[in-house]
């Protein structure tokens, strides 16, 4: 699959970071990582700091898919609103599914502690704000949800959100809980932190057909190699159903933008922006006070179309962005990049089937990194004999 079209910013601005040679002789693992974005990255960490030899493979260079199209918001607020979550799955799992991507951003604080540099790790609130009245209405419902959940939320009226973003909104929430990283940057640490404890990374190496065989399963691929390991994870995003033989999400295309520089503080408090619309826009800054923005989905058809709706779409991406803040922005990059989307806003993340040593690490929707961080959690948990209560919210079968 063709995940993205047009030039990303992380890759072009990172550059060459650790290369990885593809697989040319059998190996055998404990785990094999099928994906090495970054949801395999986090994989890969949490596997081999668990003691579990590790193999991964990529039909890419490593991190060079919708890894590389992220935008990169982290934060604990799912697609789907937590007052319309908790009647799909009950409050219980819905406010735990909440409180999981709160604690995952912790956890990619913590990590990029012991890593070469930040990645871009910024800690920053996140401001949710109405697109309309009726959506204000709605935000005073989520409100109560996420306070009765114990999640930290502020409730701003129009005059709130006016005097401190400077922007028109008929109400919004601030969470203070959210962050930003760069996740190319993250995906290529932490594989070459996990090579250095003892995982072979292989990229160009596309797995062609998994062979369940006593024990485990034999993974072939287009090298005519091929890879023995007692458990496989499928972290190929998108381009899972391949291995499972059934579809989990639709699939979408998302476009995105980076301006040029305009300052350290290109908003009051630079904090994470989304509204409440479905497709909704959303922002971000970076390091050198640039804004990251996306938005505009659309449903997945041909790479073809994408690339002509490229143009199109980075321009009223960059006019909505300009209305919003009030800014005049120039426009250094666009692309456009594929993502799933699920009927609750969850993940799947669990066994094909009860039993099963086919695993799925899929961080479908608008929080696929810290979905990916708990994924990496649960299932070397799950592996070691020590599965985790909640990973259930996230089964595939639901």
């Amino acid at each position: 699959m063709d995940l993205r079209a047009g030039r990303a910013y992380w890759p072009t601005t990172n550059g060459l970071m650790h290369t990885y040679p593809p697989l040319t002789a059998p190996e055998r693992a404990d785990v094999l990582v099928i994906g090495a974005g970054i949801t395999g990255a986090l994989l890969a960490d949490a596997l081999t700091d668990a003691g579990l030899d590790t193999v991964l493979l990529d039909r890419r260079d490593a991190a060079a898919g919708s890894t590389s199209a992220s935008t990169a918001l982290l934060q604990y607020e799912i697609d789907t609103n937590l007052v319309d979550l908790i009647p799909m799955i009950g409050q219980r799992d819905a406010e735990c599914a909440y409180h999981l991507c709160r604690g995952a951003i912790d956890r990619v604080r913590d990590l990029v502690q012991d890593l070469p540099d930040d990645c871009g790790f910024r800690a920053n609130g996140s401001l949710y704000y109405a697109s309309s009245k009726k959506d204000a209405r709605m935000l005073d419902r989520e409100h109560a949800a996420r306070t009765a959940a114990g999640l930290s939320v502020e409730h701003l009226d129009a005059a709130s959100v006016q005097a401190r973003f400077g922007i028109e909104a008929p109400g919004a929430l601030f969470s203070p809980d959210g962050a930003e990283v760069d996740p190319y940057r993250l995906a290529q640490h932490l594989l070459h932190r996990a090579q250095a404890c003892g995982a072979r990374v292989y990229d160009r190496t596309e797995v062609t057909r998994l062979d369940p065989v006593r024990g485990g399963f034999t993974a072939h691929t287009s090298r005519d190699t091929a890879v023995r390991a007692k458990w496989v994870i499928v972290a190929a995003g998108y381009e899972a159903e391949k291995f499972l033989g059934r579809r989990l999400a639709q699939l979408k295309n998302s476009y995105a933008l980076v301006t040029e520089p305009l300052g350290p503080w290109p908003w009051p408090e630079a904090c994470l922006i989304w509204e409440t619309a479905r497709p909704y826009l959303y922002a971000r800054t970076t390091d050198d006070g640039r804004i990251i923005v996306g938005g505009e989905d659309d449903d997945h058809h041909s790479p073809e179309r994408r690339e002509r709706m490229l143009t199109r779409k980075t321009r009223r991406l960059e006019h909505k962005i300009e209305q919003l803040l009030g800014l005049d922005v120039e426009v250094a990059y666009s692309w456009a990049g594929t993502f799933g989307e699920t009927k609750d806003g969850l993940a799947f993340i669990g066994p094909q089937e009860k039993g099963s040593r086919l695993l799925f690490a899929l961080g479908y929707g608008g929080n696929g990194i810290t979905y990916s961080v708990q994924a990496a959690r649960m299932l070397t948990g799950h592996i070691l004999g020590r599965p985790d209560p909640d990973m259930h919210i996230f089964r595939l079968d639901r």
